[in-house]
């Protein structure tokens, strides 16, 4: 077939921020003119208004602002004081700050294969992963859907362990209506452009119950000032733009109508891709039944930053839908072990065959909220036509 054809519909991005711009465009603009009027561009009233909406909708007592969802677990690590020998036990199935940050530190990720079902961290092989080096454990709530954070946080208090909930794609998501970021020590959300919630460039915040952490974490992310040119601590810049909090001060309100759009359009693709033989339970593709769709749990709010499928082809389905002109994106490509960046801690093929499966059968499809139902049915038997 000719690469120009494209016979099931119009294109269909994997995201178009446009859309959602051009819907909020007026307070947005009325956002940036606040701070550019008052040319306030560092910490401030923006920046305090935004944590305390942002701890108030993660159901938190503090929020704090930061560069970037990076910056968030970096700074969270910090406060939890790991340095060179520690380990800090996470997913192999994740996006690479969730890794890096460890070894920036000196510290060593220890991972735990994926539940290949929810595609996080599979509990019940938490414990054994324990050494008298621990230091935390970093649960990875990845594409929408909360870790099992009861199971989670029973390991982690038998053991006195702390948890750091990397939740950068996951604000607003719930495990048995307790919000992520609510569950452990800290939590660490991305405002990276692409998120559920996004800025106008890079942006985080680490949120927290504890007080102690908060007033860590405040130090960290301002070199360790306090006063100003007293460090207290040895910390970094770390600190948001007023300018992207005003922006993201001025979409949360949106946030909860975008989620139940991507929530709606979840359930379209799954009704749909049901109807036309697609078999909704399966949890791993195979010969019989080439491509699986992804399930929620009964005690999640899953928020969908991503509509993940597999597929025992892959590549050749999204090759196919690129040449259909249908966005498509590989979360993730390569596990965490297997990256050379962190080959002195060991990792081999085989050792996560879960999470080694998910890289090479995974394949997020267009799930944002202004798809229309005819583009999100292009997406569907364009991928059908697959088979």
């Amino acid at each position: 077939m000719s690469t120009t054809q494209k016979p099931f519909g119009e294109p269909v991005p994997l995201l178009d921020l446009k859309a959602q711009y051009a819907s909020i465009k007026k307070d947005i603009d009325a956002a940036i003119a606040r701070v550019v009027d008052s040319q306030h561009f560092i910490l401030g009233p923006e920046v305090e208004a935004l944590e305390k909406s942002i701890a108030t909708y993660s159901g938190c007592a503090h929020a704090i602002g930061v560069t970037s969802g990076t910056d968030a677990i970096l700074v969270a690590l910090m406060a939890l004081d790991v340095k060179p020998g520690d380990e800090v036990i996470t997913s192999p199935n994740t996006f690479v700050a969730t890794a890096t940050c460890i070894a920036r530190l000196g510290a060593k990720a220890v991972f735990v294969d994926i539940d290949p079902v929810s595609y996080n961290l599979d509990v019940s092989k938490l414990e054994r992963a324990i050494t008298k080096k621990t230091k935390a454990i970093m649960p990875v709530h990845l594409f929408g859907q909360m870790a099992d954070m009861d199971a989670v946080m029973a390991v982690a208090n038998k053991h006195a362990l702390p948890v750091i909930e990397d939740a950068a794609q996951a604000i607003g998501s719930e495990w048995n209506g307790k919000r992520a970021g609510a569950w452990g020590a800290m939590g660490c959300l991305s405002f990276f452009p692409s998120k559920n919630l996004g800025a106008f460039g890079d942006a985080g915040a680490v949120v927290t119950n504890d007080d102690k952490f908060a007033r860590t974490v405040k130090l960290l992310r301002s070199q360790g000032q306090e006063p100003k040119y007293f460090s207290k601590i040895v910390g970094g810049n770390f600190r948001i733009d007023a300018l992207q909090a005003a922006i993201l001060s001025a979409k949360l309100p949106h946030l909860d109508g975008w989620t139940a759009g991507r929530q709606k359009n979840a359930a379209f693709y799954r009704k749909r891709f049901t109807e036309l033989g697609v078999d909704a339970n399966a949890s791993r593709p195979s010969k019989s039944q080439p491509l699986t769709l992804p399930r929620e749990g009964k005690n999640v709010r899953h928020v969908y930053n991503q509509f993940v499928v597999r597929s025992i082809d892959r590549d050749g389905l999204k090759k196919r839908l690129a040449e259909q002109g249908i966005g498509t994106e590989i979360y993730y490509p390569q596990p965490m072990h297997l990256q050379a960046c962190f080959a002195s801690w060991g990792g081999m093929p085989g050792d996560f065959p879960e999470a080694e499966a998910a890289a090479n059968e995974s394949l997020a499809l267009p799930v944002y909220p202004e798809l229309s139902e005819a583009q999100l049915d292009t997406v569907v038997r364009a991928t059908l036509a697959h088979r």
